[in-house]
């Protein structure tokens, strides 16, 4: 592939046209944070205990060890940690070039997400970054991220 090709590659898609995304069902300790994605609101969990936040839900807190655990709104900004770019899909209903990043919110959690429409050659770590979702079909949805435009 040319130089003037790649350049005009952007990310696997966009946040409103997803591919079929296999994620698991709710359970006691994840059904807060989907239910937050049904009203589109990106939460973490926030130890009662400690102040710590965190992110993937768990029924421990990372920090202290008790469970004294809720979840709290967050901005939905943050920048780029370390991403990687996919040029051949493990499963044909994904497509190709797609962004697998971990995105350092503002408030010092971790996700690991996809970054959407968003050139190529304009990634890069550090690379301020806005909360974006992809709706799954059941009505909960996936928090993806793109270029803040502000930035």
């Amino acid at each position: 592939m040319g130089t003037e090709a790649s350049t005009a590659e952007h990310t696997g898609g966009n946040a409103e046209s997803p591919p079929e995304y296999r994620v698991p069902p709710p359970d006691e300790v994840t059904a807060g944070w989907w239910d937050a994605t049904r009203e589109r609101r990106l939460v973490v969990q926030r130890c009662l205990d400690c102040a710590h936040l965190q992110h993937y839900p768990r029924a421990l807190c990372t920090a202290c060890g008790k469970t004294s655990l809720e979840f709290t709104d967050v901005s939905g900004r943050g920048r780029i940690d370390t991403y990687s770019v996919t040029h051949r899909a493990p499963r044909p209903d994904l497509t190709p070039p797609y962004v697998v990043a971990r995105v350092r919110l503002a408030e010092g959690p971790v996700l690991l997400t996809n970054i959407v429409d968003c050139p190529l050659d304009r990634l890069a770590c550090d690379l301020p970054v806005v909360l974006a979702w992809r709706p799954l079909p059941d009505g909960r949805a996936l928090p993806v991220f793109r270029p803040d435009p502000d930035a």
